[in-house]
Formats: C-alpha cells, structure tokens, sequence
C-alpha cells in the first residue's frame, strides 16, 4: 500500500482545481492521477461509483471524494497559512448551489435546455454581492486567503470564461481584481499542471512535483 495518498483529478475540473489548490496550501504530497472523463479508470469507479472527480484515497485506505471535504482534510493535516480561518461554509455553499446551478445553464445551454442570458444575470446578481465583499478586504474573509477564497474562484474563473469580453465589461473592479491576482499567482500556476491521462502499471507521478512554488 502507497505511503502517500492517492488524488483522482481533471485539470479544467473547478471541483478538482480546488482540492489540488489545497493540498498545495497544505503540504500534502500525493499521488496524482489525471482522469479522461470519456474513460474513467476503473480503479477510481471501485472506490467512488459516483464517478466525479476528485477523489482521494487515503493510505488506510479510506476515500474523500467530496471536493470540499478534501480541502477541509488536507489543511486538517497542515494549514500554514490559516486557510480554515477563512472558511466561510455559508458563502461557500452559496457558490456550490445557486451559482452552480446559473453558471451550468449559462454556459451549457444546450446541455440543460436553458436560456443563457437569463442564468447569466442571475449569476451575475450573486457576483456583485461577492464584489461588495471585497470593496470592504482584500479577500472574502479578510486581508489573507484562505479557503473560502479558494474553493469558489475556479467557479468564478469558469463563468468569467464563457464569455471574457462581457465580464471584464461589468461594474465589479474589486471581483474582477481579485479573480486576476488568484489566477495569476504561483499556487494556481502550480495547480493547473498538465498530466497524461493516468493508466494502470504507469510509473507515480508525485503533486506537487518537485521544485514547484
């Protein structure tokens, strides 16, 4: 059995951007498996029949695969920089249900028999609240980041990127800053690596890898 634990992840997954963000803030070194969503490993269906990512499983053997309560987990393990004093689960469950929910239709309208520009204002609604937030700090719980911060910003990426010339269009400076500095810095330069689709027999590939930020 690995002495290190085992993470099911998809680079341009949000759920999964936030557990790797994490597990970097952490310290936590694990093994990483890229997943080709159109052919999930059977090895990740044994442990987690959901079949989403992320998931993690533990050296004993146990498995996370919530996103959240991976995040929750690894800083559990070790939390530098404080990120659970900064765990808004209010605002965070704010993000994981309405906003979800808006951004899915706006940006899969097919998918979801939606109309677009309706669940585009609607979402953007949540965001200025989001923006208020941050007129007031330089994060959502204060000056530092922390968790909150990082567990709703790959959501908040994702809408900014259905259409960037609209967003970078609307009146909320402060999100839109906070957004660029996020994406823009080390810890996400180092989280959003790029991996082969993991498969049986190949060789460990360790997260983070060696001599990242």
């Amino acid at each position: 059995m690995t002495t290190d634990p085992i993470l099911y992840s998809f680079r341009r997954c949000p759920y999964a951007m936030r557990a790797r963000l994490a597990l970097l803030a952490s310290g936590v070194i694990c093994e990483i498996r890229e997943v080709k969503l159109s052919a999930k490993p059977a090895d990740m269906i044994a442990v987690s029949p959901k079949g989403t990512v992320p998931v993690l499983i533990l050296p004993d053997g146990g498995v996370i695969d919530e996103s959240i309560d991976i995040m929750r987990w690894a800083l559990g393990q070790h939390d530098p920089e404080h990120w659970l004093d900064h765990d808004d689960a209010a605002l965070i469950a704010a993000n994981d249900g309405p906003f979800k929910h808006h951004l899915d239709r706006y940006k899969y309208p097919d998918r979801h028999a939606s109309d677009p520009a309706a669940h585009r204002a609607a979402g953007l609604a949540l965001l200025v609240v989001l923006d208020q937030r941050l007129a007031l700090n330089a994060n959502l719980c204060g000056a530092a980041r922390g968790l909150t911060d990082m567990a709703i910003m790959p959501f908040v990426r994702q809408f900014a990127a259905t259409d960037r010339a609209w967003f970078d269009a609307q009146p909320l400076p402060h999100l839109q800053s906070w957004l660029a500095r996020h994406v823009g810095s080390p810890l996400f330069e180092t989280a959003m690596i790029r991996l082969h689709p993991w498969h049986p027999g190949d060789a460990p590939i360790l997260f983070p890898p060696a001599g990242s930020a």
